[in-house]
């Protein structure tokens, strides 16, 4: 259960993934894929209205759209008495960053039953105090604990209170924040154990990040404060963050940790990105798309879970060793000594938070120490179809995957499957003391709370609806091998100007190599299918060129050379989309992100 309180093991939510198990132990964890869907009105009460909530459920279950528009809501925790707390985080990950006005953090509570925040209070650092705020957040010992910045940060409650009046205290600080994976989740033990993650600041510790055919650094000394789990007090104040807290290793991003009713803590894990965009002469683009699977780890204290030297691949249902590292898909080497996964999912999806279902009451029995899983949604799954922005449900049994994951809740995309087009994106989920799931978004701030109101205990487990234009899949059912390409049948677009001594047929087929359709790039899985950029990939629309004069043949030279180092965006930009284009594919892309960028002008 997802409330933050340590009275007990049912009580607590947030905890770090656990020791990955050696990987003859994976023949108990049973190959994933999505079940088919029920119809939306089948058995729903006549109460629910999830359509207007904007996203899709099993039967049965209800959401209500508990608050809206707070930010970029990130990690949740509940309270006993039902106030929900929620972590803010601002930076360059997000496109817009208006700061919320008192503080990063949020208290939210429902006062007269009717499945809305009617009080909500904010508290914590403010951006006047230099906080962007965080990630994690927690509730121990009647605190609210939460990150900011480089540190984790504690908030006493008076009795009655429902945001903190005080002042924070610094539990812990000095946590690095450069690189890839700046955040800092966390989950506190009923023994006052805090489990922080601290992700990697590079993709897979090369030596030139991001970059084709850049080797790993052998040995990787990023690991000595990066990609791993540091444990901590959280009794304790002044803190300093040092190499030898380490709990374990090999964790590339652990962002969603969580403890069962035993007392085992789990983590789930980010894999590696950019297997063919950096490996074209080993990997293909499909696998690219597909590799490797995204994990649910069992944390255990000393293990090593495999991160640079290793990725999983759920195909061959191992860890594999990874090409910085001399693999070649097949090789396993040193990866037979790492810990492997429970449980695994499709590749990139993104895994933001993790929680187990072990309330006393609310959703029907057979979700009961079931895995729901926040997938945010990925951007690097071009030019096939992107993945994710859903929450799904995995059952567990005895510390394993023990069946097939399905979708619980859908929808939120609003059918735009990519960052910079999605209407929401899920980042956290909190277990109520009354049963009831806390979904949050990290693009807009709105939380859904969702309820059973289907009145049969006994009902079975069963999928969302399939959302409005949205077909479902599974992952017993091969896609084509040419791929499937959402944007296939849209029109060109002809209204984009025409650079000088170029054409329009040159520009519309600019368009078809950005959109992967032709050539095999992944440009449009940063900077967004109509160019308007992504946390992660630039917004080419505004006219405004950071590496050129934005004249052709300053484009041209960016897009052939890449951008290792990004001023503004988190992502690195591979030379040429991460891939060997033709001139003609090089000159028409130029002319196409030419055009995306004086628009504008020509109106």
């Amino acid at each position: 259960m997802r409330v933050r309180y340590a009275s007990s093991l049912r009580s607590l939510v947030r905890l770090a993934g656990a020791a990955g198990l050696a990987a003859a132990s994976l023949a108990l964890a049973p190959d994933v894929y999505v079940v088919q869907p029920a119809h939306a009105a089948e058995g729903t009460a006549t109460t629910c209205n999830n359509e207007a909530t904007g996203i899709t459920l099993p039967p049965g279950f209800c959401a209500t759209i508990f608050a809206d528009n707070l930010g970029h809501a990130r990690q949740m925790t509940v309270a006993p008495d039902g106030t929900l707390y929620v972590n803010m985080w601002s930076g360059v990950y997000y496109k817009t960053n208006t700061p919320p006005d008192g503080g990063y953090l949020v208290a939210l509570k429902d006062t007269n039953g009717d499945g809305k925040a009617d009080t909500i209070q904010h508290f914590g650092e403010t951006a006047a105090d230099g906080s962007h705020g965080g990630t994690g957040i927690a509730l121990y010992n009647n605190a609210i604990y939460a990150e900011s910045n480089d540190r984790i940060m504690r908030y006493a409650l008076k009795p009655g209170e429902i945001a903190p009046s005080g002042k924070g205290e610094v539990v812990v600080s000095g946590m690095p924040v450069t690189g890839d994976h700046p955040m800092h989740p966390f989950l506190i033990t009923p023994q006052g154990d805090l489990l922080v993650d601290l992700g990697s600041a590079t993709n897979a510790c090369e030596k030139q990040n991001r970059t084709p055919h850049s080797t790993g650094n052998q040995p990787c000394t990023e690991k000595e404060t990066r990609a791993g789990i540091w444990r901590y007090d959280a009794n304790k104040t002044d803190q300093k963050f040092s190499p030898a807290e380490r709990y374990i290793s090999g964790l590339r991003n652990g962002e969603g940790i969580a403890m069962d009713s035993a007392g085992r803590i789990f983590s789930t894990q980010h894999g590696r990105d950019q297997l063919h965009e950096d490996w074209p002469d080993k990997f293909t683009a499909k696998q690219g798309q597909e590799l490797p699977a995204e994990e649910i780890v069992e944390l255990k204290k000393g293990r090593d879970y495999g991160w640079p030297e290793c990725y999983f691949d759920e195909t061959q249902k191992k860890l594999v060793l990874a090409p910085e590292y001399g693999g070649d898909g097949k090789k396993v080497g040193l990866c037979a000594e790492r810990s492997a996964p429970v449980a695994w999912f499709p590749g990139h999806w993104a895994p933001n938070d993790l929680v187990f279902y072990e309330a006393k009451s609310g959703f029907p029995k057979a979700y009961d120490g079931a895995a729901l899983v926040a997938f945010h949604g990925s951007w690097n799954r071009a030019p096939g179809p992107q993945g994710g922005y859903d929450v799904v449900l995995q059952p567990f049994h005895n510390g394993k995957a023990s069946g097939k994951y399905l979708k619980f809740a859908d929808g939120f995309a609003a059918g735009v499957l990519e960052p910079g087009g999605a209407a929401f994106r899920p980042s956290g989920l909190a277990v109520a003391p009354d049963g009831a799931l806390f979904i949050s978004d990290d693009i807009h701030g709105r939380i859904w709370r969702v309820t059973y109101q289907g009145g049969n205990t006994n009902a079975k487990i069963a999928a969302a609806a399939v959302p409005p234009g949205k077909t479902a899949t599974s992952s017993s059912n091969e896609l084509p091998p040419e791929g499937v390409h959402p944007d296939a049948g849209r029109q060109a677009n002809n209204a984009l100007p025409v650079p000088p001594n170029s054409s329009k047929q040159q520009v519309a087929l600019g368009e078809r190599v950005f959109h992967g359709e032709v050539g095999g790039a992944t440009c449009a899985g940063c900077h967004g299918s109509n160019g308007s950029g992504s946390g992660v990939g630039a917004d080419l629309t505004t006219g405004k060129w950071l590496w050129s004069d934005g004249s052709l043949s300053g484009l041209q030279k960016t897009i052939e050379q890449g951008v290792a180092q990004p001023k503004e965006h988190s992502g690195v930009m591979p030379p040429e989309g991460g891939v060997k284009l033709s001139q003609e594919q090089l000159l028409a892309v130029t002319a196409y992100v030419w055009a995306l960028g004086h628009q504008q002008q020509a109106h």
